[in-house]
């Protein structure tokens, strides 16, 4: 069921897992539609690991926008206001992620929700955390 107003929200919701596409493929055409291609630390990994990475990377703004992707799936009418992260540990193409959100503060006379945002990878080290201040309506 999808979110649609702040009286659809429950503090301490924990919102569906979602699991991101990080395949090699996707990374590389989302770095290079962001410009971000030629060195090929998103779209190689041998030219990665030759650059001192342990692999090609998922692009940290990619991370930005699963972000914004799971809060939008959860509640398609939330604006999102600020997402504020913290990149611990880099991401690796062809490498599973879980996301996993949790609303952590509401105030039902504004409609404004706070949510913790995690990313870990499959050994469930934490890679991404931060918080999202969304805006839902009130009716």
């Amino acid at each position: 069921m999808s979110v649609m107003t702040i009286k659809d929200v429950e503090f301490g919701q924990e919102l569906e897992p979602f699991v991101p596409d990080t395949s090699l493929a996707n990374t590389s055409a989302f770095a290079e539609t962001v410009a971000y291609t030629g060195n090929g630390r998103f779209e190689d990994h041998e030219k990665a690991k030759a650059q001192g990475l342990p692999g090609a990377l998922v692009p940290g703004i990619m991370g930005m926008a699963f972000l914004s992707s799971v809060i939008h799936s959860w509640s398609p009418t939330a604006r999102i206001e600020k997402i504020d992260t913290v990149f611990r540990a880099p991401m690796l193409a062809d490498t599973p992620l879980s996301i996993s959100v949790i609303v952590t503060d509401m105030d039902e006379e504004s409609g404004a929700v706070e949510l913790d945002l995690t990313i870990k990878n499959e050994a469930k080290e934490t890679r991404v955390m931060g918080t999202a201040n969304v805006r839902l309506p009130l009716e």
